[in-house]
């Protein structure tokens, strides 16, 4: 393939367009181009069997496996969230709390003072997941990105639940398909589990990440955390422009750019079929005769995605289907620990 399909691209790049088809202005993003047409997705997601975990019987017990298993593996107590932080000492007076007394100054000094807390806000986190087309892509031994992205969030608001943050969810597509307001129960854990196992999902269902977090505006009320999980294969400038009300309200913002391998690098194949799984179409193409055009291409894409990030204090991180989910955890925690 011609490089020429290429030149016209401005310095702010987007994916491609599929290999076969004319650049009028329509482009199909990099996701999109499918080795085979995925197998139909039910309507519930047995969402097991990955990474030793075929023991458990249900998502939710996954996350709890998952959130543990991170904290027992850093030598931590599983009782992780707190209420309360350390503010400052004071000297003891009759009738304060015996068990607010700090023993380890009272052993170098013999002088009695009690640690005074700061009573911390719960904060209000918004997980917003992507349940387009593009999110059925299935590599060969892999799951699809979906999955990947359903057990990332159900084990992100069993976290955030547990440090007494309250948590939103919302499934979305080129619109909101459904949304649960914040809260912190475990009802409400019970009931983003569920939603995340039964998401009804079209292959054909095309995305639009800037209109739908257009229409959160009203609904994300309090201010806190945006965690979008998506393959964000849509134009930068929109998506950011969406981002800019939420970014002068004083929110807080993650981005997850969920990939396949496939998706990087296109398969190793002398000849394949792509099919667009948002809109149907298929071309056949040799991946070697693009892969260069495509993979530079792809990567200015995605500079485009991180520079805009750091211009607006966003935190962008890219993981992929075969990548370990602690990954996920590791970046949230670091953001919270800011």
């Amino acid at each position: 393939m011609s490089s020429d399909a290429f030149k016209s691209a401005k310095k702010r790049a987007v994916p491609p367009p599929l290999p076969s088809q004319k650049n009028d202005g329509r482009w199909g993003p990099p996701s999109r181009l499918v080795q085979v047409t995925p197998p139909p997705v039910p309507k519930q997601v047995e969402l097991l069997n990955l990474e030793d975990v075929s023991k458990y019987k249900n998502l939710l017990v996954f996350a709890k496996a998952v959130i543990d298993g991170y904290f027992s593996g850093k030598h931590k107590s599983a009782d992780y969230g707190s209420n309360a932080e350390f503010a400052e000492h004071k000297a003891y007076n009759q009738g304060d709390q015996i068990e607010h007394i700090d023993w380890r100054v009272y052993a170098k000094t013999r002088d009695v003072y009690v640690r005074r807390y700061r009573e911390e806000t719960d904060m209000a986190i918004y997980l917003v997941v992507d349940m387009s087309g593009s999110m059925a892509y299935q590599g060969k031994g892999k799951e699809p990105k979906f999955q990947r992205v359903a057990r990332i969030a159900a084990s992100l608001a069993y976290l955030m639940i547990h440090q007494g943050d309250k948590v939103s969810l919302t499934l979305y597509h080129d619109k909101i398909e459904k949304f649960l307001p914040p809260a912190g129960t475990r009802r409400h854990l019970h009931e983003i589990v569920s939603a995340l196992e039964y998401a009804n999902r079209e292959q054909t269902n095309k995305t639009s990440l800037a209109d739908v977090l257009n229409e959160c505006g009203a609904m994300f009320k309090k201010k806190g955390r945006i965690v979008v999980l998506s393959d964000f294969f849509e134009e930068p400038e929109a998506i950011f422009d969406s981002l800019g009300r939420f970014l002068h309200r004083g929110f807080e913002i993650l981005l997850y750019q969920i990939m396949d391998r496939d998706e990087l690098e296109l398969p190793d194949l002398e000849i394949a079929s792509f099919v667009d799984s948002e809109t149907g179409e298929q071309i056949q193409v040799s991946p070697g005769e693009i892969r260069k055009a495509y993979t530079e291409t792809l990567q200015r894409y995605i500079d485009d995605l991180q520079d805009r990030s750091v211009e607006n204090g966003v935190r962008f991180t890219q993981l992929h289907t075969d990548s370990p989910y602690l990954e996920a955890i590791e970046t949230y925690l670091e953001q919270r620990a800011k």
